[in-house]
């Protein structure tokens, strides 16, 4: 029979593995939205700079990611400002630690073909689809407001998968989304407006990547080396944007990841800009303009009666000290 000294080292080390296996459990929360880094993601590049086993998980929206970081099931997660500033305004434990888009075309409203709208009034009484709290929500309601038309429209909560199914049965008269679903319903509507104009009128969207605060605390080195990744294929993105063709091996892996037709995904990656290291620690991003954009949205989405109240600050949720210069 083992000693009880040699029972508590045996027992020690158990512990010891246990903590190390905890640790190195890492879930990212992903969703199907285009950007140049799904392209490190299909090749396993992630997992190469960590040096660990990456478990991706797909969502369909951001309050799916924001629900899966808050109970403990993903440490890092992708999701967009809108319901970052939701999810900081109920001081969520997380911390934005790189831009990943600053959304442009690749977010829009798009009605369809037959349904009588040729321009924003025609919008009275009828049933438009968005993603309930996701940047496109947030921006259908920007452009509401600026066209005057905020409770004259019947805004319903869909998801991207189940907008282009609701859109072919005619359930809708439009929605306000992103990809794979914006490439397939417009092909039988047309744009009325897209992230990129609503910005223009004062209400700007953008994408990010947030980690649990105390994961980011106890793994900042796998924070950054995430960071660098996704800064190389932003890089490699805007060196290459002219060979990054339908039929290229980089537009193939990202249609493959997103379910998006591969030919609509060079148009919907220029739909949005992808910040470089320098302007993510420029003042404009996480050098402080992001936590104020964060408030901003933050204050609009109360407005809408959409989160109970704001913070006076919301800095504490992004951290520059992530990304290398």
């Amino acid at each position: 029979m083992p000693s009880r000294p040699l029972k508590l080292l045996a027992a020690s080390l158990l512990l010891s593995t246990a903590f190390a296996t905890q640790a190195a459990n890492l879930t990212i929360g992903y969703q199907t939205g285009t950007d140049p880094s799904k392209v490190p993601q299909a090749d396993g590049e992630y997992e190469k700079a960590i040096g660990e086993k990456i478990d991706w998980r797909r969502f369909n929206s951001g309050p799916e990611v924001v629900t899966a970081i808050a109970s403990g099931d993903v440490q890092i997660g992708n999701l967009g400002s809108s319901p970052l500033a939701a999810a900081a305004s109920r001081q969520l434990p997380i911390v934005a630690f790189i831009v990943s888009a600053q959304i442009n075309s690749s977010e829009a409203l798009v009605v369809r073909n037959g349904s009588g709208i040729d321009n924003p009034q025609d919008l009275v009484g009828k049933t438009i689809a968005t993603p309930f709290v996701s940047t496109s929500h947030y921006s259908l309601l920007g452009a509401l407001k600026h066209w005057g038309l905020e409770g004259k429209v019947k805004v319903v909560n869909l998801q991207p998968s189940e907008i282009a199914a609701a859109w072919k049965r005619g359930d809708i008269d439009g929605a306000f989304v992103w990809s794979p679903a914006l490439g397939e319903i417009r092909k039988t509507g047309k744009t009325l407006t897209d992230a990129a104009q609503v910005g223009q009128w004062g209400s700007p969207t953008f994408e990010v990547w947030v980690a649990r605060k105390d994961y980011a605390q106890k793994h900042p080195e796998v924070i950054a080396q995430f960071a660098g990744v996704t800064l190389k294929a932003f890089a490699d993105y805007a060196a290459h944007k002219s060979e990054w063709t339908a039929d290229s091996a980089p537009i193939q892996k990202i249609a493959r990841l997103t379910g998006a037709n591969a030919s609509d995904v060079p148009e919907l990656l220029a739909g949005s800009s992808y910040p470089d290291a320098k302007a993510q620690l420029s003042p404009a991003l996480l050098g402080g303009g992001t936590a104020k954009d964060i408030a901003g949205t933050a204050a609009f989405l109360q407005e809408q009666k959409k989160i109970p109240g704001v913070l006076p600050d919301y800095s504490p949720f992004v951290s520059a000290q992530y990304i290398k210069p």
